[in-house]
């Protein structure tokens, strides 16, 4: 068995922001390698692993996607040795003075984000927050040697280490969504011991922060029966509203809307209830937010569902989740498969009563 934590840790370590995920998916790739049939990268570079199923073919497929990239920045110019940076994936300025961050240039270097002093800034802007085009990335190296080092276009990701919160609740970036990876990991863990009928594709999607077109691609290219994804949603903390939260430790959330397809949500339910884990309800009302989006709308269009870890303090370098709710999405998506039956799609309809 895959050791989750020390997975989950080796992942947020490890760079990979959203259209540049080649780092990350190798990390994937060996945890995958020895619990699938089959390994393939798609022309995007979504990571994609098969498991067969024990049915007769042609077998009927479900496809489970994961988002590997993160978000991060981009240097946009140099000016005196310092870098000004862009957002990719979407980032509160707020929360980036004082974070340590690596450098991708022709060399990695250590640098940290700085405020500069509100007499630099410019006077409508001394107000509140600082936004990120007055924010800096300090290397600490001369003007010279970072003009001889640094482009713009080259990446710049957070640093800090991954934190233990007691015994069960870990601090990290990246957590948004190689928290999903684990727990996919660990599905694919389980199935080892586990009979199911059904091909299984199990898919480390790129680019979900800013395109979609991993799902989008590997969908489209897989043709799966069913889809589900596997994302983490706003955990609840001190002044969170309670219609849009979800407690840490709880379970699962299952996302209910027009992403999700109601037969799909109302077996993956019952899963739950066979095993007599409990759930969370999250209502999406509009776009998931999610790699479902893509998955659902793909070629004729494929049945999916969402399934979500609760996480504070998402897109900032201190998400937190419950080490639980990964292993527990992950129990939930191996008896999910494994009660799938070769029939499924003819009984299923879409019956939103």
């Amino acid at each position: 068995m895959t050791d989750i934590p020390e997975l989950l840790k080796k992942m947020v370590r490890t760079a990979g922001l959203s259209g540049y995920e080649a780092e990350i998916r190798r990390i994937v790739e060996d945890a995958w390698r020895p619990i699938t049939d089959e390994l393939s990268v798609s022309k995007l570079g979504s990571l994609q692993g098969l498991k067969r199923g024990s049915g007769s073919e042609p077998r009927p497929s479900i496809l489970i996607a994961a988002h590997m990239d993160a978000i991060g920045l981009m240097v946009t110019r140099i000016r005196a040795g310092f870098l000004h940076v862009t957002e990719i994936g979407g980032i509160d300025p707020r929360v980036l003075p004082g974070q340590v961050v690596t450098v991708h240039g022709r060399e990695t270097l250590s640098a940290v984000v700085v405020e500069p002093p509100s007499w630099l800034i410019p006077p409508n802007d001394r107000s509140g927050s600082t936004s990120l085009e007055n924010l800096l990335v300090d290397t600490g190296l001369s003007p010279e040697k970072v003009s001889d080092l640094v482009r713009p276009g080259d990446l710049v990701s957070f640093a800090s280490e991954p934190l233990m919160l007691g015994k069960q609740q870990l601090a990290a970036h990246s957590l948004d969504n190689r928290a999903s990876v684990a727990a996919l990991t660990h599905a694919l863990d389980l199935l080892q011991a586990r009979v199911h009928r059904w091909d299984v594709w199990a898919v480390a999607t790129v680019q979900e922060e800013e395109t979609l077109g991993g799902a989008m691609t590997s969908a489209y290219h897989l043709q799966p029966d069913l889809a589900i994804a596997v994302d983490v949603t706003h955990g609840k903390g001190p002044g969170s509203p309670s219609d849009k939260t979800y407690p840490l430790g709880d379970g699962p959330a299952l996302g209910l809307g027009p992403n999700i397809h109601p037969g799909v949500y109302k077996a993956v339910k019952e899963a739950a209830e066979r095993i007599e884990m409990n759930t969370q309800l999250e209502a999406m009302a509009r776009h998931s937010g999610t790699d479902a989006y893509s998955l659902q709308i793909t070629q004729a269009g494929i049945p999916t569902m969402v399934i979500s870890i609760p996480l504070r303090y998402m897109h900032t370098p201190v998400e937190i989740v419950h080490l639980k709710d990964i292993t527990r999405v992950g129990r939930l998506l191996a008896e999910f498969i494994g009660g799938l039956e070769p029939d499924f799609m003819e009984k299923l309809t879409w019956d939103d009563e």
